[in-house]
């Protein structure tokens, strides 16, 4: 054990991947609900591993933290810039109104309770679940005109003042938004029937298909033998689709056997008794079609034909603005479901009202030709590939580590985004790009997950570490009352936000609750108010708001500092 314990000194390279093996592994365990989060678990392995007093260079935390704020920027850059046009602008101000109360809830108590830099800026990443706060709200002190040691002191007590407030912040934010704020929306019933009007004015009108909403209702490919009498005298293909559409089943046939020969498909050809056929289309409607056309067939011959799942990013030039409903209604969107569609990661219910944006991610399935043309036609085509552009990733986090860097002074205080928050405004901006010129600057979702998560993980793991000698001494100072304080902190901008979003914005139940998520970037809470309400309607007013709530929270780990 000796041993080891010499070599994590003499190699702390090694230390930090203890720290995320440890602390990955941790994190993945849950009691009921509740787990601590892969982020927290690393954090407070990292403090018992630091008690064996390792020393980590400075860089290595820097490298991983700019690489996790790109990664940021860029995955939430199209939404940022989109929420200024005017439809967007509500979401904006609200996300923007409700990040300001975070921010002076934080402040106003760290102030009322004397709390020092470094924990009113651990009070505000916790309470606000925001870990980035962490190290922009470091990189400013550092700036500060004070001794090493003060700096020392501060950045070193605010991961303790973090991982108080940070149980709170996650699970409280849930309990909160998906418990408390349906009653402060008029009650959980209204809420669920809001939710369900919605849906139907969304999915469903004179002209429009009932909503295709994503969960457990993949496209699907089923062969049938006919034998309706309807099929006498013959009926063509065009004939039975448009039957089918008129019965509000959108199903396409895809293939045909007559005689023993399997055919080529064409609006003309004619059905007749005892063809097969393939349908394709969502699996509720496709699943029941024996009670109509006739007995299910299982033929793998017939049903041996290349079908294609294509993720396709919607841009300004093609369909970004036109609704669900007006896209499937393309010529070429024949034979062609979509399957779902993502917006900042965060996948959105496919209603028939759903409106497409410019970046969003749209994955549709078909046979491979009808895909490939429809693909076209949609915008670019994103094959998964393994390759990142890092000519793009060092591009930006140079440009904006630059950017950050200039600086001007107020009072003799140097006031600049820095570094961290210059990668920040880049990720925006060149994810933005990304969105409108998807030639070039692509980095596949794994990759994205890989900057963000182990970035992520990489720098609270050294931060860990470093604060590990003297956390102990710190959360004997800060105590109890500190977890009180963040609770207050964490649920003051949540009702305020709730209550904003209902009387002041006047938004809609479902979206007053994802727009309060989104604006506290919490996914978790999500997901939970989605099962409370039994809608996936919430997510509609989370992607704007999520983007605004990402960027301001973060550059508040600046602001605090300068206010204290």
């Amino acid at each position: 054990m000796e041993w080891i314990i010499n070599q994590l000194r003499e190699r702390p390279e090694l230390a930090i991947f203890l720290t995320l093996f440890l602390g990955f592994w941790i994190g993945k365990f849950k009691i009921g609900k509740f787990s601590l989060g892969t982020v927290t678990s690393v954090l407070l392995v990292g403090v018992v591993v630091g008690q064996l007093n390792i020393t980590i260079g400075e860089p290595i935390k820097a490298v991983f933290f700019l690489l996790f704020l790109f990664a940021v920027g860029y995955k939430v850059g199209p939404q940022f810039f989109r929420g200024l046009k005017k439809d967007g602008l509500p979401q904006v101000a609200f996300a923007a109104l409700m990040c300001v109360v975070s921010l002076v809830s934080a402040w106003a108590f760290a102030k009322l309770m004397g709390y020092n830099v470094g924990e009113a800026a651990g009070l505000l990443a916790g309470s606000q679940t925001i870990s980035a706060v962490i190290g922009v709200a470091s990189d400013t002190i550092n700036q500060l005109s004070i001794t090493s040691a003060q700096k020392a002191s501060y950045i070193n007590s605010i991961p303790v003042a973090y991982a108080v407030t940070y149980i709170f912040g996650t699970a409280g934010s849930a309990w909160l938004l998906a418990s408390l704020g349906p009653k402060l929306l008029g009650g959980i019933e209204k809420v669920k029937a809001d939710c369900r009007e919605l849906e139907a004015k969304m999915g469903s009108s004179e002209s429009d298909e009932p909503g295709f909403m994503v969960a457990g209702r993949p496209v699907t490919f089923r062969a049938y033998r006919i034998t309706n009498d309807w099929f006498k005298g013959g009926k063509q293909v065009s004939e039975l689709e448009d039957y089918l559409s008129q019965q509000n089943k959108r199903l396409f046939v895809e293939r045909v056997r007559q005689n023993g020969v399997i055919r080529e498909v064409n609006p003309a050809m004619l059905l007749s008794l005892n063809d097969e056929i393939v349908l394709s289309g969502r699996r509720e409607f496709v699943i029941g079609e024996e009670d109509w056309l006739g007995p299910e067939v299982l033929d793998a011959q017939l049903l041996d034909f290349p079908a294609e799942i294509l993720p396709v990013m919607v841009t300004r030039r093609t369909f970004a603005g036109e609704t669900v409903s007006s896209i499937r209604a393309q010529k070429f969107m024949h034979g062609v479901s979509i399957r779902n569609i993502k917006r900042a990661g965060i996948r959105i219910p496919i209603l028939a009202q759903t409106v497409v944006d410019a970046g969003d991610m749209v994955e549709i399935v078909g046979t491979k030709q009808e895909v490939e043309a429809a693909a076209k036609q949609l915008g670019y085509i994103d094959r998964p590939t393994n390759q990142t552009d890092m000519i793009f990733v060092g591009l930006g986090i140079l440009v904006g580590g630059l950017v950050g860097a200039l600086s001007i002074h107020l009072g003799g205080i140097p006031l600049c985004l820095s570094t961290s928050g210059g990668a920040l405004i880049a990720g925006l901006v060149f994810g933005w790009l990304r969105s409108k010129h998807p030639t070039f600057g692509g980095i596949p979702e794994p990759s994205l997950w890989v900057l963000n998560n182990v970035g992520l993980n990489m720098f609270i793991a050294v931060v860990g570490i470093a604060a590990g000698p003297s956390f102990v001494t710190g959360l004997k100072e800060v105590g109890l009352s500190l977890f009180v304080v963040g609770a207050l902190v964490t649920a003051i901008p949540l009702i305020a936000g709730l209550l904003m979003a209902r009387y002041l914005f006047k938004f809609h139940p479902a979206l007053a609750l994802g727009c309060t998520a989104g604006a506290r970037t919490t996914t978790a809470a999500l997901g939970a108010i989605q099962d409370a309400v039994e809608s996936e309607t919430p997510a509609l007013g989370y992607t704007v708001t999520y983007a605004v709530g990402n960027t301001l929270l973060i550059i508040w780990g600046v602001i605090i500092v300068l206010l204290i």
